[in-house]
C-alpha cells in the first residue's frame, strides 16, 4: 500500500470519481474502493429486463450554469438535451411545477387568473420569479392569500411525505428553493447546460475512471480496512501516509463513537407496463395525501424508444434506519444534527491527510454540479 498508491478515494460517485480523475490526470496513483458492487454512486443506471435504462436510486438530471463542470464531463459523454419539465397532481387537478402563470390559470380559472396575473407582473414584473416565502409574505391581500396556496397545495403536504415532519419544521433552506414564476416557461431547470448522458451515466463514470493511473476495487467496505489512531491513518494495518478522501457517512467512518447522524432515506417500486406511455411527463409529483411523492417514467428522459413497454418509478419516503438494503440520501438539517456533525468534523481534522467530501461526508444536499465543481477545486487543491 504504502508503494503503490498515492491516495485511497472512498466512494465512486461524483464526488470520489471527479476527485480520481483529477489526481490521476496529476501524476497521482488512486485506489478507488466502494461497498457496491457498481460505480457512479447513486448516479447508477442500467437496462432493466424490458431493455428501459433505468436510474436505479431514483432520477437524475444533469443541469448547471457552470461552464467549467460542464465542460468537465463533457469530455466523458455527450448529452441527450432533454429539458425537465414536472407535472403536479394537486387533488383532481393537474398543473406545472414549478408554479407559473399556467398553473394559476388551472388553479384559479380565466377570469381570476387574468386579474392575479396583472398584479403579480404589476408587483414584481413580468417573466420574474420569487419565491412562496414573498408571496405569504406581501403587503397585498390577494397576494398573500396566492402564496398560501401555493404553499397548502404544492409544498405542504408534500414537504411533511418528503421529510417525515411538519413543513414548519424543514429547515428554511429548503423552503427558499421553491419558486413561483411570473411566466409561462414550464421547465424545471433553466440552467444553460441540460440533459443527461446520451448512452448512460454508467457509460460516463466508466470513461472517466478509465486511466492507468486509477485502480477500482468494488464490493469492498473500506470501514473494514481503514484504521484511525493517534493521528495515524492505517489501511490493512499499515501506517497509509497518503491522502484518504472519503464521501461515505463520517459517523460510520468512527464506528459511531458519538451516536449515529439521521437521514431520510426512500423506497422504491418499479413498475414495468404493457403501454407505451403511462403519464406523458419524464416525472408527475403527488402534492397531496398519496403515500408517495412521485412517479419517474424514465423514457422522456432518455430519449429511447422502446414500443409496448414503459417502466416507472414510485417514491415512498422514510426514515433511514441503518437496516440491510436502506441507503440514506438526505441530511435532515437542523442545529442537533449539525452539532453532532460537527463532532464528527473535529474527529476527522485530527488526521490532516483525511479529507471528507459529498453529501454525506459533508452532510449537506449537492446537486451533481455542485459536487463535481467542488471536487475539481478539491482535487486540484490537494495536487
Amino acid at each position: 500500500m504504502k508503494k503503490q498508491y498515492d491516495a485511497v478515494i472512498v466512494g465512486a460517485g461524483f464526488a470520489g470519481s471527479v476527485c480520481a480523475r483529477v489526481l490521476a490526470e496529476g501524476g497521482r496513483r488512486v485506489l478507488l474502493l466502494d461497498r457496491r458492487d457498481h460505480i457512479g454512486g447513486n448516479a447508477y443506471d442500467e437496462k432493466d429486463e424490458s431493455g428501459v435504462l433505468i436510474h436505479k436510486y431514483g432520477p437524475h438530471i444533469f443541469h448547471t450554469n457552470d461552464r467549467e463542470v460542464y465542460e468537465f464531463l463533457s469530455r466523458f459523454t455527450e448529452w441527450n438535451g432533454y429539458q425537465h419539465r414536472v407535472l403536479g397532481r394537486v387533488g383532481e387537478l393537474s398543473m406545472p411545477i414549478p408554479f407559473n402563470l399556467d398553473s394559476l390559470r388551472i388553479a384559479y380559472g380565466e377570469e381570476e387568473a387574468a386579474s392575479l396575473e396583472a398584479l403579480l407582473v404589476q408587483t414584481y414584473g413580468r417573466d420574474t420569479q420569487i419565491t412562496i416565502g414573498a408571496l405569504r409574505s406581501s403587503d397585498d391581500e390577494r397576494l398573500r392569500a396566492l402564496g398560501e396556496y401555493v404553499y397548502e397545495h404544492i409544498f405542504l403536504h408534500y414537504t411533511a411525505k418528503q421529510w417525515g415532519v411538519p413543513a414548519s419544521e424543514v429547515d428554511s433552506s429548503v423552503t427558499s428553493r421553491v419558486p413561483v414564476r411570473i411566466g409561462h416557461d414550464d421547465r424545471y431547470f433553466v440552467d444553460t447546460y441540460q440533459g443527461l448522458p446520451t448512452d448512460s451515466f454508467t457509460a460516463l463514470f466508466e470513461r472517466m475512471l478509465d486511466h492507468e493511473n486509477i485502480t477500482v476495487t468494488l464490493g469492498c467496505d473500506a470501514c473494514e480496512r481503514l484504521t484511525f489512531a493517534n493521528g495515524e491513518i492505517l489501511f490493512d494495518g499499515e501506517v497509509f501516509l497518503g491522502d484518504v478522501i472519503y464521501s461515505g457517512m463520517p459517523d460510520e467512518l468512527f464506528g459511531y463513537k458519538y451516536g449515529r447522524l439521521p437521514y431520510r432515506s426512500l423506497d422504491f417500486e418499479f413498475k414495468t407496463l404493457d403501454m407505451d406511455d403511462f403519464q406523458g411527463y419524464g416525472t408527475v409529483n403527488y402534492t397531496m395525501h398519496e403515500p408517495y411523492t412521485r412517479i419517474t417514467e424514465f423514457k422522456h428522459m432518455t430519449g429511447q424508444r422502446i414500443e409496448g413497454k414503459t417502466t416507472v418509478l414510485y417514491e415512498y419516503p422514510r426514515s433511514y434506519e441503518a437496516k440491510e438494503g436502506q441507503i440514506p440520501y438526505y441530511a435532515i438539517l437542523n442545529p442537533e444534527n449539525l452539532a453532532l456533525h460537527a463532532r464528527y468534523r473535529e474527529e476527522a481534522a485530527l488526521y490532516p491527510r483525511l479529507r471528507l467530501l459529498g453529501r454525506l461526508a459533508e452532510y449537506k444536499y449537492y446537486n451533481m454540479d455542485a459536487i463535481t465543481g467542488e471536487a475539481l477545486r478539491f482535487a486540484r487543491s490537494i495536487l
